[in-house]
Parts: structure tokens; sequence; C-alpha cells
């Protein structure tokens, strides 16, 4: 759809992150490369084998962190965190703080034509949500009583405990309480769904079924249970030596993913309209993709999939390789993904006469889920506004089974365009691609 006359520009921007909660704070911090990895503190120590995690501890879901909010929409928010998961405020409040940034006031827009497209993960419920209601069911020597819960566990439940876990909440909460009447869509695609809402917004513009679309993504991969899994099914960072050193995307010496937590936002708005009402213009968005590939035994074909991906961007946008500014990579710091996503990339951009440049913000912060792909693209967003890029974190040892181009120089320009990827571990690719404006 790269050919429709409406285009699409990103008009504010906003983050909660372990590297602080401001986008400039944001680049200070993978500028001059600060990690926001340490301990992890969201467990108990011996729970799970994971020693290091990236938290937002800046964000405490008061009502403070929600940005700049006018009485009414600051009494609706307070009321409305009692039926918030942590993953929803968190994203909630880049959101919020993504409008101020735009300086979009909701209530001077064309409600109708406003929409919402948010990407999620799977949220899970904290067992401490059921702690009362198992204790009513335990008979005299401490063991559950399956018989007992209908009636007496099931009560002391809160009757709306479920919705703090849906995932399509964010963007239910962020319509009402903005007054936004617009298309409204939530994605649960894991660490492809950022970049899955925003080409989702895109298109819904650019067809003209709405002309501004509040953009976001909220995850994590701290919540223990998520812990469980991760520990279950994917290779995480060993625990030796300093947590700031634990991501290491591409290095030889990578061990596994740092689990953190965080969100973005964005806001989409029809070019021609934000011009005339004056807005900041980041960048302009030129065209989104997917990819989903498995083989016959259900396994996740990784490589294939990227490599889907960031040929159908290209192809969408209608750029040659070598006319791409800089790559944001998915770079998640495991043996097994990051030897893929190298391939990828080569197999696409290794004919360019220079090699592309790749950047990957979770050696600073590590996988937040959902969360990581908006992050990863405000980053971008902001090196092309500094016309630079920041260095990769812990990068030192080149691996021969990653031969890209990784930036370690935080002098080393960020060009004109970019290409941000994505992946999940069952195969779900996506890819963005943003070029400057003006």
């Amino acid at each position: 759809m790269s050919s429709a006359a409406r285009r699409v520009a990103v008009t504010g921007m906003a983050i909660v992150s372990p590297l602080g909660d401001t986008k400039k704070a944001l680049w200070d911090a993978l500028s001059a490369g600060r990690s926001g990895v340490g301990r992890l503190t969201t467990v108990p120590s011996g729970v799970v084998p994971v020693k290091f995690g990236a938290d937002a501890a800046g964000f405490r879901g008061k009502i403070d962190d929600f940005g700049p909010l006018d009485k009414d929409r600051k009494k609706a928010i307070r009321k409305g965190l009692k039926v918030m998961c942590r993953e929803c405020q968190m994203g909630i409040a880049a959101a919020q703080k993504a409008l101020v940034d735009a300086d979009f006031a909701p209530a001077e827009a064309n409600r109708e034509r406003t929409g919402i497209t948010f990407g999620a993960e799977y949220m899970l419920t904290l067992p401490e949500e059921f702690i009362e209601s198992i204790k009513q069911c335990l008979d005299a020597e401490g063991q559950f009583e399956f018989d007992r819960w209908a009636k007496e566990g099931m009560p002391k439940m809160s009757p709306l405990w479920l919705l703090k876990y849906l995932p399509n909440m964010p963007a239910s909460h962020l319509a009402i309480f903005n007054d936004l009447r617009g298309p409204n869509n939530s994605l649960t695609l894991r660490e492809a769904a950022s970049n899955a809402a925003v080409g989702e917004a895109y298109q819904t513009i650019i067809r003209g079924s709405a002309d501004a679309i509040l953009t976001g993504a909220t995850g994590t991969r701290l919540h223990p249970m998520k812990l469980i899994h991760a520990v279950q099914q994917e290779e995480l960072a060993n625990g030796e030596g300093e947590p700031t050193r634990a991501s290491r995307p591409f290095d030889r010496d990578r061990t596994g993913m740092v689990p953190g937590e965080g969100a973005g936002a964005i806001m989409l708005e029809e070019l021609a309209i934000a011009e005339a009402r004056g807005a900041t213009i980041y960048g302009e968005i030129v065209a989104g993709s997917s990819s989903s590939t498995i083989g016959r035994r259900l396994v996740a074909r990784r490589e294939k999939a990227m490599t889907n991906a960031l040929q159908a961007v290209l192809e969408a946008a209608g750029y040659a390789a070598d006319e791409v500014g800089h790559l944001h990579a998915h770079g998640l710091s495991t043996r097994t993904c990051d030897a893929e996503e190298a391939r990828a990339i080569n197999n696409v951009f290794g004919n360019r006469k220079d090699p592309i440049p790749v950047v990957a913000a979770k050696s600073s912060f590590g996988n937040l889920g959902a969360g990581s792909g908006m992050v990863e693209l405000i980053a971008s967003l902001m090196a092309l506004k500094e016309e630079r890029l920041f260095p990769v974190l812990n990068y030192e040892n080149p691996d021969p089974q990653c031969p890209i181009n990784v930036v370690t120089d935080a002098q080393a320009t960020a060009g004109e365009s970019f290409v941000t990827l994505n992946v999940t571990p069952q195969g779900q690719a996506t890819a963005v691609m943003i070029r400057g404006y003006g």
C-alpha cells in the first residue's frame, strides 16, 4: 500500500523502560553506553535460576507516572488503576505521555476518526490473586479441597480480577479515558506485536479509515510465571559476571537473553493533517510487513520469517537495500536467534556496497517482551533526530556465526531511514520502515 496518496507521520512518542521513562533518558543512556540490567528483584532469590533482570524501576504505577493530565482524565485513570495489571499500567502511561508529546488534544480532534492500535502478549494472573481464596479451601492438614472452591473459594476473589489481565485492556482503557471512537485493535504477538501494531495503524490511516492512531505496545518477561516459562523454553543469560554485561547481542560470548519489562507508544497522523496543525514530525512510516514461518514438524523457521519480513518491507517501501540508513535488529542475545537473524540480514542486505549498520538496544535493557519493539523503534527515531547511532553494548568479540556490521561507534551516522525487525520464538517476524522528515 506504499503507493497511497495519504502519508503517515510520527508526531509523538513516549516510553516506560529500564533506562528511564522519557525519550531523552532513553537516548542519553543508549548513547553513553549505560545499561538498565541489574540483579533480579521481582521474585525472591532462589525461586528461579535467573539472576539478572531489567525492571522499569522508575515506574511505580502511581497517577503521577501517567504524565500531565486534566482533572477529569486524572480522576478516571486513578479510579481504573485497580483493574490494571502492571503491563496495562505501563502501556497506558506511555500512550498518555505520547499524546502529550504530540500536543494532540482529543477534544479538538475528530474522535470518530481517531483510533488505537496496541500490541501486547499473553498476560498472566499473579499467584497472589488466589491466596485468600485458596486459604478458604484448605483442610486441617493444609491440603487443598477442590470441592470447596465454588462455595468458599470463589467468593473471596475480586469480581473484576480478570479485567486486570486481558491483553485488549490497554486499548480499551485508552479509548475510554480519551473518548477515542475510531478503529480499535489489539495485537497479541509477543515480541512481534510492536511492529504489527505500527503496521496495522499505518494501513488503517493510508486506506482512509482513520486520520490518527495512537499506537503502542507493552510487555514483561519479569512476571514470575513468565520467568518459569522462559526457564523451561528459552535461552537465558547464565548469571555469571556483572549484570550490565549479561546482554550481548551478536557477541561470540553471549549466553542468552536478559528478561525485562517496558512499554512504548507513538502517535501516528495523516501527514497533511499533522502539518496543517503545526505538529512536530519525528519521521514518516513508509511500510510495514510480517511473516510467519514454521516447518512440517511445527519448528519455527525464524531465519526464513525474518528474511521474508525484511524483503517485503523493502518492496512495499520501494527502497533498494543500499538506500536504508540502518537496521535496528531484534538482537535477543541468544546463541540460536542471533545467528538466524544475522543470516537473515545477510540474505537481504548482503550485497550492499557498504554493510548496513546494525544496532540492538536490547544490549542495554534485555527483552521487554511485546514492549521491546516499540522502545527500539523510538530509539532509532531519536537516532535519526540526533543524526548518529548508539553503540551496541557489550559487543567485544565478533562471532563468526554473525558476520554483520554491529555498531560500536557512538558517532556512526544513522542515515535518513531505518528498518526495525522483531521475531518471536514461534517464527512470527515483523518489520517496519521509517524515514526522516524534511
